[in-house]
């Protein structure tokens, strides 16, 4: 059994502006945390973000974090 119960952590940049894309992105991004252009912020790696994050694939960087 593994000893590390932790999820993984997903560190999330917003590199391209919502602008011009739908009210369901833009509403995303705010979701995920985002207020200005090339913010990151780090969450739980869970089926719901992931979701999120397949969304707005093209307007974010993802990157997986290892402890």
């Amino acid at each position: 059994m593994p000893e590390n119960l932790e999820p993984k952590k997903l560190q999330i940049t917003y590199v391209k502006s919502a602008i011009g894309y739908s009210k369901k992105h833009k509403k995303t991004i705010k979701a995920l945390g985002f207020h200005h252009l090339n913010e990151t912020v780090v969450h739980d790696d869970t089926s719901s973000i992931r979701g999120m994050l397949q969304m707005v694939n093209h307007l974010v960087e993802i990157v997986e974090l290892v402890d």
